[in-house]
């Protein structure tokens, strides 16, 4: 199993959306790494760490699930939508999307600067300057130490 961290402005779909929800799918990654992250490596089963970004207090709100493999985005072909995409096609469709299913929200959430601060997590790419990716791997170590500070 793979852990993942995939943030979401609060503004534009939240925790709290995801878990009246229950399951929706993850659309609108137009970044390649983060694209290929999906397609490649996210697998039925994998946790995941839900993550409020561009907002007061950014941080980890709660765990999800990956519940799909990866499938075309159907934005991408919508062209009145915000992510379509005219070079992609449904022969050859660039992007990509999994379906993530609500697990917990959190009893508080876990800042960035509390992230920041955990000298064993000084490696996770959330951490380091400039990395502004909305889909990311987390190890099993780094998964464990941001449990325990709940």
């Amino acid at each position: 199993m793979n852990h993942w961290l995939m943030k979401s402005e609060p503004d534009a779909f939240s925790v709290d959306d995801l878990k009246r929800k229950g399951v929706e799918p993850w659309d609108g990654v137009r970044n390649y790494q983060a694209r290929n992250f999906m397609r490649d490596g996210m697998r039925i089963g994998d946790k995941v760490f839900f993550y409020h970004s561009n907002c007061a207090e950014p941080g980890i709100v709660g765990i999800a699930e990956v519940a799909t493999d990866a499938y075309p985005d159907p934005g991408q072909f919508n062209p009145k939508g915000k992510y379509f995409d005219a070079a992609s096609t449904r022969d050859n469709p660039r992007w990509v999307l999994v379906d993530v299913k609500f697990v917990k929200k959190l009893k508080r959430t876990i800042t960035l600067k509390e992230l920041q601060a955990q000298p064993s997590l000084a490696e996770m790419a959330l951490v380091r300057k400039g990395n502004r990716l909305s889909v990311m791997p987390i190890t099993a170590q780094e998964w464990s130490a941001i449990l325990a500070l709940e």
